[in-house]
């Protein structure tokens, strides 16, 4: 209620003409612990016309989650004599760790194929940014295999009715973060679209870090490499033997 009445006084004190669109989330910041198993995460405000008036029935509203980018390699599978190999192999330079989207109706009934290209409004205009020289029929062949594996695993969704919105002014979406995310900065994009136009559009951040245990080993990796891989490579060394000293006794 205080959000929304904020926004009705900026409108009136400041002459508005575009529509308003803030929003907010319901964490800033999520912390990864160990036995971390997943969050919901809650997306929600409110939009007004010029006018300072009532907005939900004229407006679709789009949330569009991601997180950090990052280098990835697919690698395609082969089945040869029975057994299955790697075979041919796809890089992207920048494909985002998290993707997820929730709007107020279909897609397909808010904006054409361009615009939501441009905004990426659904997992099928992800831009993954293919590495290297490709021809288009293996390129989409790619993304669709790394599209589909990430569904999968929880870290691409999409849903055609995940934004509700009430009283005509304000909109909610929930998105879950599955236990596997990644740490790092996700940004919560959240769009008003009227006949097929995007016309306000607003960003809010979530902070997803590592902390205790986890925290340490990770800044441990990092800041003393070669440290850390010599001690990895002593632990897997000593916990084999020990593994093959205790089947000897028995």
């Amino acid at each position: 209620m205080r959000i929304l009445l904020a926004i009705i006084a900026l409108v009136f004190l400041t002459g508005q003409r575009d529509p308003i669109l803030v929003p907010e989330v319901s964490q800033h910041e999520v912390q990864l612990r160990q036995g971390f198993s997943g969050t919901e995460l809650l997306l929600f405000g409110a939009i007004l016309d010029p006018q300072g008036q009532r907005a939900g029935q004229e407006y679709d509203i789009l949330v569009v989650l991601k997180g950090p980018s990052q280098q990835i390699r697919v690698r395609e599978k082969e089945r040869v004599g029975g057994v299955w190999i790697n075979a041919e192999t796809s890089d992207f330079r920048s494909a985002p760790a998290f993707f997820a989207v929730a709007s107020s109706r279909p897609i397909s009934d808010i904006v054409d194929d361009k615009t939501a290209a441009i905004y990426e409004f659904g997992t099928d205009y992800i831009q993954l940014s293919p590495s290297g020289v490709i021809d288009q029929e293996e390129q989409a062949r790619f993304t669709n295999g790394l599209v589909d594996l990430r569904e999968r695993q929880g870290l691409y969704q999409q849903d055609m009715q995940g934004v509700k919105i009430s009283e005509q002014v304000l909109y909610q979406a929930r998105i879950a973060l599955p236990s596997n995310v990644q740490a790092g900065i996700y940004t919560a994009e959240t769009f008003a679209v009227t006949r097929g136009r995007v016309i306000a559009s607003a960003v809010a951040e979530v902070n997803v870090r590592k902390v205790g245990f986890e925290r340490f080993v990770e800044d441990a990796s990092r800041q003393y490499a070669l440290i850390y891989g010599l001690l990895a490579v002593a632990l897997s060394v000593g916990m084999g033997w020990m593994a093959g000293r205790l089947f000897a006794l028995i």
